[in-house]
């Protein structure tokens, strides 16, 4: 059982980390001379990368719901984190981890919602520029948020 307790314990670390590269890294929107975040866009100028604001046709709302969405999904990972190794100490067999996947499923959700409004919303006329990292890392951590939701309430059964 520590085994799997440190499986889990690792795979927890493993999605903040990668949630947390994805909503700060600046690779949501990437070409040759461009780079677009959820925070701002990097255009290739010379040899140097400059920092710009969001052009202004990006639809604010959308913006601020996909940024709230990625810092949601960071805080709640984190905070189930905290509840996943206090839950441990504290509460009996049979009753842990029903916080920790609580909080993994509303990170789940919240990255989810964050990656699909970027999908659906913006760069849909773009056609010389792709996704770049932090976007795909946003999916994986949406992949790895479930399972890590998954396993805790599978677990939650366990009295042994």
């Amino acid at each position: 059982m520590l085994v799997l307790l440190v499986g889990i314990f690792l795979l927890h670390i493993t999605t903040v980390i990668l949630l947390l590269a994805a909503t700060i890294h600046n690779g949501w929107w990437v070409s040759s001379i461009l780079s677009t975040d959820i925070w701002g866009r990097w255009s290739l100028i010379g040899s140097h990368w400059n920092y710009t604001d969001l052009p202004s046709s990006y639809p604010e709302g959308y913006l601020q719901a996909v940024q709230a969405s990625s810092v949601l999904a960071c805080v709640f990972s984190a905070i189930g984190l905290f509840v996943f190794v206090a839950q441990l100490f504290t509460l009996p067999k049979g009753k842990r981890f029903t916080f920790s996947g609580i909080f993994q499923l509303l990170a789940c959700l919240c990255i989810m919602i964050a990656a699909s409004i970027y999908t659906d919303i913006f760069h849909k006329d773009e056609s010389n520029a792709d996704y770049g990292p932090s976007f795909i890392l946003a999916w994986i951590s949406f992949a790895l948020t479930f399972i890590s939701c998954v396993i805790y309430f599978v677990l939650r059964k366990k009295t042994t």
